[in-house]
């Protein structure tokens, strides 16, 4: 028996056999090509990426009526990846000037592209450095004509399947059907593998290394999506309890959805608004259907990326426009580009050379760059001003950290409004400006942005890294990353007690909203409002519904008053025992 750890995806937990994917090429064939015969090996690629691309449209044409939502628009991301000019381009001029064949040129080009992401500090612009090595895959399967080792088959007795694979695509997870689980070496929570995981609502781990070089097929496994196992050949013992475990996770989840359509509330009676962290327009509907009675943060980023020319205002207003149809009356808080001068934006012909920046994390981005591009942040400021005829919408500044980010960008959105009642004739509907509090600084003089600005939303994930210095990336520093560290702690509970003096909402719209074990202490903070993956949603509701605000306050409190961490880890163990 072997058990390995990665990061689950959620989806409980499943027994099943293995099938190991081979889902990447483990050499590419690099030689150089006679000139005579250049343009017949860039032919060849070309109709590699025409294969491929009619392979993601095929996909997206025969997609089941109970697909997950996510599907279509995941296949789109994959198929503008395709298009980009910087790959089958690119690759046609060095096969064509350098003589490399198609592969070589091709491999190379994603390999540079791939690198450009892995700059990026925001852990969904990371992935997005797989999502074009997955592209990258397709292609060059069918230039080897190796096609896809993809394979799914009937076991007796209807035992589940479980997918393990180094990577694997959206659109090859579309073509494993009735798939059990899925274990997978690369990738996180922000992955679109992982997002189309939760949607597929199967157990899934990824993050796990070497699992498809330690695994055989037909092994026995067991994966446990919500606390990331994978146990490999288990002993008769560990089957037989996971097997009782699984039909305690099938009964939990009947009882959960019964808990869609009841009031958000703790025992005595504290209203806590929850609300859904979504990436694509088409999720606002299933956040609803989920229970969410919102949005807290709509990501804007996958309009811009892999890509050479920037989406226009009406582009971006129909993406808006849909999340907010979606939610059918919930507010849709929409967060302005998240991204930095690391992967520039501006359609020139270097459209995708990085800066040469230290520390990207560090540098111009996210609110920083908007500012820096009035014109590109006043075209989306006017598509979100749009968006919001057709429903509430909130409008979320990212990493502020200086008053006169504030003053800046409550001009730019005063610009805006200017040049949509000139060209349009009529006014839009206000819109309330709220500032992501994602740096110490901000959470420090938090009063100040409370007292500017029309709510708060705390993003822990980017407040844990900057306030312990720490990237969770990276496998030598991961164990580091510590959401409840007494510092943290003071830092989101600072937040909250700003908001509320200034009688502004704060919400907490990071992975801690959907961590179980944070829920008693944010509520006992005074947090009324938490933005999560829907996947959490009704665990997080099922919790609120036991605790008492009250009671948890006067708790809370005292837990606060610690600086020692081990004193705080005490203090929470004995709250949620409580």
């Amino acid at each position: 028996m072997l058990t390995l750890h990665g990061t689950g995806i959620g989806g409980g937990v499943v027994v099943g056999r293995a099938v190991v994917l081979e889902t990447r090429l483990i050499d590419v064939p690099r030689y150089r090509v006679e000139f005579a015969q250049r343009a017949g090996e860039a032919a060849r690629l070309a109709r590699a990426v025409t294969t491929v691309r009619a392979e993601l449209e095929a996909l997206g044409t025969h997609l089941p009526a109970d697909a997950p939502v996510e599907a279509q628009a995941l296949l789109q991301v994959h198929a503008m990846i395709l298009d980009d000019p910087s790959l089958a381009p690119q690759a046609t001029v060095a096969i064509e000037s350098h003589g490399q064949n198609a592969e070589w040129a091709f491999a190379s080009q994603a390999e540079h592209l791939a690198a450009q992401f892995e700059q990026f500090d925001d852990p969904y612009l990371r992935e997005r450095g797989r999502d074009v090595t997955q592209v990258a895959d397709r292609v060059l399967r069918v230039l080897s004509g190796s096609g896809r080792a993809l394979r799914a088959r009937a076991l007796p007795g209807d035992v589940p399947l479980i997918f393990v694979a180094h990577d694997i695509s959206p659109a090859d997870m579309l073509q494993l059907k009735h798939a059990g689980g899925f274990a997978i070496d690369l990738g996180g929570t922000a992955s679109h593998t992982a997002i189309l995981a939760r949607s597929m609502n199967v157990p899934a781990v990824v993050g796990l290394d070497r699992a498809s070089q330690m695994v055989r097929d037909d092994d026995w496994l067991v994966i446990d999506g919500d606390t990331g196992v994978l146990v490999v050949a288990p002993d008769p013992a560990v089957l037989d309890e996971y097997r009782h475990r699984m039909v305690l996770g099938l009964l939990e989840r009947k009882q959960l959805e019964r808990l869609v359509h009841v009031p958000s509330a703790t025992l005595d009676g504290e209203p806590i608004e929850l609300l859904a962290n979504i990436e694509l327009p088409a999720e606002a509907a299933q956040a609803r259907d989920a229970g969410a009675s919102g949005v807290g943060l709509f990501r804007t980023e996958f309009l811009f990326m892999n890509r050479r020319e920037l989406p226009g205002e009406d582009e971006q207003y129909e993406a808006y426009r849909e999340a907010v149809l979606g939610m059918a009356g919930g507010p849709v808080t929409i967060r302005t580009i998240d991204i930095g001068a690391d992967k520039a934006l501006d359609g020139d012909d270097d459209v995708h050379e990085p800066a040469a920046s230290p520390n990207p994390a560090l540098g111009q981005r996210a609110i920083r760059y908007s500012l820096a591009e009035p014109d590109v942040f006043l075209e989306q400021l006017r598509a979100i001003l749009r968006a919001a005829e057709h429903g509430p919408v909130r409008l979320l500044i990212p990493m502020i950290a200086h008053g006169h980010e504030v003053d800046q960008t409550l001009r730019l959105i005063a610009q805006a409004r200017t040049q949509l009642a000139d060209r349009l004739r009529r006014q839009m509907p206000p819109v309330p400006v709220g500032g992501m509090i994602e740096v110490p600084a901000a959470a420090l003089t938090s009063p100040f942005f409370a007292r500017r600005l029309d709510f708060l939303s705390i993003g822990t994930n980017d407040l844990v890294q900057y306030t312990l210095a720490i990237d969770r990336a990276d496998h030598a520093v991961s164990s580091l990353y510590d959401p409840f560290h007494p510092a943290v702690l003071q830092l989101v509970a600072q937040t909250i007690r700003a908001g509320e003096r200034a009688g502004k909402p704060v919400s907490v719209c990071g992975e801690m909203a959907g961590d179980l074990d944070a829920t008693r202490l944010l509520i006992g903070m005074g947090l009324r409002a938490f933005s999560m993956h829907p996947a959490s949603l009704l665990r997080i509701k099922r919790e609120i519904l036991r605790c008492d605000a009250g009671r948890l306050r006067t708790r809370v409190a005292r837990l606060l008053a610690a600086d020692d961490p081990m004193r705080v880890q005490s203090g929470l163990e004995r709250l949620r025992e409580a």
